[in-house]
């Protein structure tokens, strides 16, 4: 599963298109809405949580910006800083998608950034903060291939 934060700007000729409703029928993608402010007839904003095939979310992307949505991700990127991590697993404990997850039997903590989404609960629950989080807004491109 494919999951990512973006950004949607609607412009006031947009506003009123059901293109999310679109995103679900057409391209069964599924989205949790974190923050909204649109209105007919204005310009507005949709921070929007995509989940789905990595496919059907890059074809819902490319179909809203044929629709006039401005689409940028939230988040650039998580890493984690191997130096600083000394194992204690404490991250695993808040990260909603399974990116940081713990190996049995040697107790590993695992970080897979394909399934991080950036939300960022784990860089300040991190004791010696070797999780990082770099803000930006990409483009629909660098989502592709992230």
């Amino acid at each position: 599963m494919y999951n990512r934060i973006y950004i949607l700007h609607f412009f006031k000729d947009t506003s009123n298109e059901p293109v999310i409703y679109q995103l679900v029928k057409q391209y069964d993608v599924e989205f949790n809405i974190l923050k909204a402010d649109i209105l007919p007839q204005r310009d507005g904003f949709m921070i929007l949580e995509l989940k789905g095939s990595k496919a059907n979310v890059v074809k819902g992307l490319e179909y809203l910006e044929e629709r006039g949505v401005k689409v940028e991700r939230l988040a650039a990127s998580v890493r984690r800083d191997d130096e600083k991590c000394f194992q204690c697993g404490v991250c695993t404990g808040v990260c909603p998608v399974g990116a940081l997850s713990l190996h049995r039997p040697d107790m590993a903590v695992l970080f897979d950034p394909d399934k991080c989404t950036g939300c960022s609960l784990c860089v300040p629950i991190c004791p010696v903060r070797a999780m990082e989080l770099s803000l930006g807004q990409d483009a629909l491109t660098e989502n592709i291939n992230p």
